[in-house]
């Protein structure tokens, strides 16, 4: 009997594990297109702060809402990666997203825009490739949420 129940119990477990990857890999591509969605808002603000006085807000708000979107991404890859069951790796991804956000800001405030601006180029272009692996499944045939095939979505 306590054999049974024991048996029962990994089961279960088992299948919540399996029915939390598919949700926490779809957390984590929301998480990515919304990092790169604010990226390249970012990137439109910074021309019209070029262009106008009102610029200068716009930007600001948007670089909290860019760097809040990082630390989303990050939660989202600890949540795909522990309770899911999906790889690591976009943890490394994600701290190193935030790290760039962190730059970003340091460098803004600083008025470097020498370094600030190609920055913000290469975090987008970064942004677009996590993302586009995220729905392609590359990476050696695996999405960046460790699962393969049509049901790691």
């Amino acid at each position: 009997m306590t054999t049974r129940t024991s048996t029962t119990a990994a089961t279960t477990t088992t299948a919540a594990t399996t029915a939390a990857a598919p949700r926490g890999a779809r957390f984590l591509r929301m998480a990515v297109a919304l990092q790169t969605l604010t990226i390249f808002l970012q990137a439109v603000s910074a021309g019209v702060l070029l262009s106008s006085s009102h610029g200068e807000l716009l930007h600001g708000v948007g670089a909290r809402v860019m760097y809040g979107a990082s630390m989303l991404y990050l939660l989202a890859a600890v949540l795909a990666w522990r309770p899911g069951g999906g790889s690591p790796r976009p943890i490394a991804y994600a701290s190193g997203f935030l790290v760039l956000a962190s730059a970003q800001v340091v460098l803004g405030i600083a008025h470097v825009p020498s370094v600030h601006v190609p920055l913000g180029v290469l975090m987008f272009g970064l942004s677009v490739l996590v993302l586009a692996r995220q729905y392609t499944g590359a990476a050696g045939g695996r999405g960046l949420s460790g699962g393969s095939g049509p049901d790691r979505i």
